[in-house]
């Protein structure tokens, strides 16, 4: 697993699902979830108001996409984490 340096923050990508009324569920798509799971954190964020395993809401353009293993990942700064759920 990739660590994070200084403040960036790894995130595991949420897939986004559509289910059509005869329940077929849909994985493709324009939309893309905004949502996704801290992986880890650089040592550089001070106090962050999450930890690894939360869901959390990042900006729209923020971050550097990555594909690893058929799992999608982003690498983000700290400032980009807009919402964490708790």
């Amino acid at each position: 697993m990739l660590k994070p340096l200084h403040d960036y923050v790894l995130l595991e990508k949420e897939k986004v699902e559509k289910t059509t009324s005869s329940g077929i569920i849909l994985t493709s798509g324009k939309e893309k979830s905004k949502l996704a799971t801290v992986k880890a954190i650089g040592s550089g964020v001070e106090k962050p108001e999450y930890k690894v395993g939360d869901r959390v809401l990042y900006r729209e353009y923020a971050g550097t996409n990555m594909k690893v293993d058929d799992e999608e990942f982003i690498v983000i700064k700290d400032e980009d984490i807009i919402a964490s759920e708790e």
